[in-house]
């Protein structure tokens, strides 16, 4: 399995109402120094489809405009339809216990 689709594995897992980052993706992967290709992976090289690259931020928790998922507004919206809070884009990562 290459790393591209372990990437999409685990963000398969991510719960609905949760956020992860892509330095807990790495690390999750056994790659903790390899979060911008994590972002590159699912942002930049995207995979269409029913995978919820929504709920995955930075580590400052800003979301990234994946276009190719709807662009940044349509992620904001689905993040606040989950019920995950947003000023200005960003997540406030401390509620999830970054």
């Amino acid at each position: 399995m290459s790393f591209y689709d372990k990437v999409y594995e685990v963000v398969k897992e991510i719960p609905k109402g949760r956020v992860m980052t892509y330095g807990q993706i790495a690390a999750m992967l056994g790659s903790p120094r390899a979060s911008r290709a994590v972002g590159y992976a699912l942002h930049f090289n995207p995979r269409q489809g029913e995978i919820p690259c929504h709920r995955v931020v930075n580590r400052f928790g800003h979301l990234a405009e994946a276009y190719v998922f709807g662009g940044i507004d349509v992620q904001k919206k689905l993040l606040e339809k989950e019920g995950i809070e947003l000023t200005d884009y960003t997540v406030d990562l401390k509620k999830f216990g970054f």
